[in-house]
């Protein structure tokens, strides 16, 4: 019998693996998997290679099953930085932020960073850094806070609105949804959060000491998985290439950001020209995770430049290329993450 073989091997391992992080019970099934390998003859070292583990992870789930049974292999409380407010003083900071920050005496209609720190220092006594309050200020979206115009609504609302809008495109026929973005690939690479083991000293990883980038744009169909990326391009351009994969008798639907030049005057005249088949679909402020092809970049940056040491801007360039080479053709996996 002819072996199988399974597309994009590499990017279904990865969506996979992120697939068993979901979920306790989904991490409490793959360790039952492993052990169930161990009873059958396997050794540690066999499991963890094909589960991608460390050996000695295997190693814990047998010492935690001998001593506490199967309950051992679940996820114990993750207890985790203790919260700087209480109960009851979240609740009542949600009701401060419904108004606007001169209700308080702060300046400005927008609850961002510097409100919200002066506010929580003033009112709870919580001094935030920077970096902190700016943190904090996108968790305040989900209060319903007051947008820059008081005349305009709450971003909840309209994030609200704008879910049932997409809710209701998915359902239509002769439409087909697309997700563009632009992104940057630094030379000095990214780093992702590892779990290392007791036993193993912790990587030190290298970076180029460096902020050149590597500018590109990307776009994925949200219905057939299909990618297109375009290297140092204009977005009328890219507007251009899209419109070339249309499909007869359909009408395209961008999702984008609210970035400047998306809404660039020199854009008129090719959206008046194309305004039959093609609609630009402008998400809330603050929104990222409603742009699907967010999640496609966060895979690509994980297939291509995570934990990696890259000496120029070319050998970015290189392992991008590779990467988005890769998904000229329609996956499965891609619509998965898109959708």
């Amino acid at each position: 019998m002819r072996k199988l073989v399974m597309a994009d091997a590499d990017v279904m391992r990865m969506a996979i693996q992120q697939e068993i992080a979901r979920s306790d019970e989904s991490r409490y099934d793959h360790r039952l998997h492993g052990l169930l390998l161990v009873t059958g003859g396997h050794s540690c070292q066999q499991v963890a290679e094909l589960f991608g583990e460390d050996r000695r992870t295997v190693q814990r789930w047998v010492t935690r099953v001998d001593t506490h049974g199967l309950t051992g292999l679940r996820d114990g409380a993750r207890l985790g930085r203790p919260a700087t407010l209480n109960t009851k003083q979240w609740a009542a900071l949600g009701r401060d932020l419904r108004p606007e920050p001169q209700t308080f005496g702060h300046a400005g209609h927008l609850w961002d960073g510097k409100p919200l720190a002066a506010h929580l220092r003033l009112r709870y006594g919580v001094a935030l850094g920077g970096g902190a309050s700016a943190n904090a200020s996108s968790a305040t979206w989900d209060f319903g806070c007051a947008s820059p115009d008081p005349k305009s609504p709450s971003p909840t609302r309209a994030r609200s609105r704008r879910l049932k809008k997409l809710h209701r495109l998915a359902r239509r026929r002769g439409v087909e949804r697309w997700s563009v973005d632009e992104g940057h690939c630094q030379q000095h690479g990214t780093r992702c959060r590892m779990w290392v083991p007791p036993e193993i000293k912790d990587p030190v990883l290298l970076h180029a000491p460096t902020r050149k980038s590597v500018a590109s744009f990307g776009a994925v169909s949200v219905c057939t998985g299909t990618f297109i990326r375009s290297l140092c391009a204009t977005f009328e351009t890219v507007l251009k290439t899209l419109l070339r994969h249309r499909s007869r008798g359909t009408r395209m639907v961008l999702v984008l950001d609210n970035a400047r030049y998306h809404h660039a005057v020199l854009l008129k005249s090719l959206l008046r020209k194309y305004r039959a088949v093609l609609t630009l679909l402008f998400l809330p402020p603050y929104s990222p995770q409603l742009a699907p092809v967010e999640r496609v970049r966060k895979l690509a940056r994980r297939m291509a430049t995570h934990n990696r040491f890259f000496a120029t801007l070319d050998d970015v360039l290189t392992a991008v290329s590779t990467c988005f080479d890769r998904w000229r053709t329609p996956t499965s996996v891609l619509g998965d993450y898109a959708a």
